[in-house]
C-alpha cells in the first residue's frame, strides 16, 4: 500500500507537467500564426470548432455520454448572438453572453429530458431534440429561415478594439479559446471531474458510493452545452452569418468525427481533430461532395489503425499525458 501511495503523486505531477508544457507550446504556436502568413480566417474557424470539440469531449470523453445533438447548442448560441448584434445593436461581449445564456437554458431543458435514459437511448433522444430545434429555427421569423442571418456586424470590443481588423479579431478569438480550454482542463481535474470519470468507468459502483449520478451527468451536460454555445457565438464573428448548417444533424456528426480522430478523452485530441477536419473542408473544397468521402476514409483509417486517436496514440507511445 505504501508503494502505491508513493507512486501516485509523482505520476500525477508528471501528467500535469506534460499538459502545462503542451498548453504553452500550443499557445505560442497559435499566437505566432499572424506572423507566419497562414490564412487567419482558417485558423479562427478551426479554433471555434476546436472549442466545440473540447466541449463535446467533456461530455463523452469524461462522462461517457454520447450526444448526437450537440449542434443545437452551437447553432442556438449562434442565432441569438447574430440576431442581438444585428437587430439590437448590442456590443460584442453582450452578444456573446446572450448566445451563451440561450445555449445554457437549452442545455438545462434538453439535459433534464435526455438524462433520464442511457446508452443509445440517450443518443437518440439528443438527436431527436436537435432535429426539433432545427425545424423550429427553419420556421422561426428571426432566423431568416433558409437564408439565415447575413452581414453580422463585428463591432468594437470594450469600445477600444475594432474586431473588423483581422489580427484584432484573431487574438480575441484565441484569448477566449485559451481561457475556455483552461476552464475545461480545470473541470476535468477537479473533484467533480474525478466523479465524472468514475461514473464513466463504473456507474453502479459510483451509485453504491453514494453519488447522485443523474445530477452529475446533468451538470456535465449543461457545462458541455454551454461551452458549445460559446463556440457558436465566437463563430458568428468569424463567418458573419448564422445558418441552418450549424443546427443540422451533420454538424453533430462532424464534432464526433473531430473528437474520435484527435483522441477521445484527451486534452489536446479534439483540437488536433478539429484542425484536421476543418483543413480538409477548407483546402479540399474544390472536390465538392468528395470531401465527405475523404473524411470518411480518414475516420476509417483512424478507427482501424489509431484506436485511441492521433493524440491518444502519441501519448500512449511516449507514456505522456496529452
Amino acid at each position: 500500500m505504501a508503494t502505491i501511495t508513493e507512486n501516485a503523486t509523482p505520476t500525477k505531477n508528471r501528467s500535469m507537467a506534460d499538459e502545462i508544457v503542451g498548453f504553452i507550446v500550443m499557445a505560442v504556436l497559435l499566437a505566432a500564426v499572424p506572423l507566419t502568413g497562414i490564412y487567419p480566417y482558417f485558423v479562427m474557424q478551426a479554433l471555434c470548432f476546436s472549442l466545440f470539440a473540447c466541449a463535446f469531449n467533456l461530455l463523452i470523453g469524461y462522462s461517457g455520454l454520447l450526444s448526437f445533438g450537440h449542434s443545437m447548442f452551437l447553432g442556438t448560441a449562434g442565432y441569438f448572438t447574430a440576431y442581438s448584434l444585428k437587430s439590437w445593436g448590442v456590443p460584442p461581449v453582450a452578444g456573446i453572453l446572450i448566445g451563451v445564456f440561450a445555449a445554457a437554458v437549452l442545455s438545462v431543458i434538453t439535459g433534464a429530458i435526455a438524462i433520464r435514459r442511457q446508452g443509445i437511448y440517450f443518443a437518440m433522444i439528443t438527436l431527436a431534440l436537435s432535429q426539433l430545434m432545427f425545424f423550429i429555427y427553419l420556421r422561426a421569423p428571426f432566423t431568416g429561415g433558409e437564408d439565415g442571418i447575413q452581414g453580422i456586424p463585428q463591432g468594437t470590443l470594450f469600445g477600444i478594439f475594432d474586431l473588423s481588423h483581422t489580427n484584432t479579431l484573431y487574438y480575441f478569438i484565441l484569448s477566449v479559446f485559451l481561457l475556455a480550454f483552461l476552464l475545461i482542463h480545470r473541470i476535468v481535474n477537479s473533484p467533480f471531474g474525478e466523479v465524472l470519470k468514475s461514473i464513466r468507468e463504473n456507474e453502479p459502483r459510483a451509485i453504491s458510493l453514494g453519488y447522485k449520478v443523474d445530477q452529475y451527468k446533468l451538470m456535465a451536460f449543461i457545462l458541455s452545452g454551454t461551452l458549445a454555445g460559446l463556440a457558436g457565438s465566437l463563430k458568428m464573428f468569424v463567418t458573419q452569418n448564422a445558418s441552418l448548417t450549424d443546427v443540422h444533424w451533420t454538424m453533430s456528426g462532424e464534432v464526433v468525427l473531430m473528437t474520435l480522430v484527435g483522441g477521445l478523452g484527451t486534452s489536446f485530441g479534439p483540437i488536433v481533430g478539429a484542425f484536421i477536419i476543418v483543413a480538409m473542408q477548407q483546402y479540399l473544397a474544390s472536390f465538392g461532395q468528395w470531401v465527405m468521402v475523404m473524411q470518411g476514409a480518414v475516420f476509417i483509417v483512424c478507427v482501424l489503425t489509431f484506436r485511441r486517436g492521433i493524440v491518444g496514440e502519441i501519448a500512449h507511445y511516449f507514456k505522456r499525458s496529452l
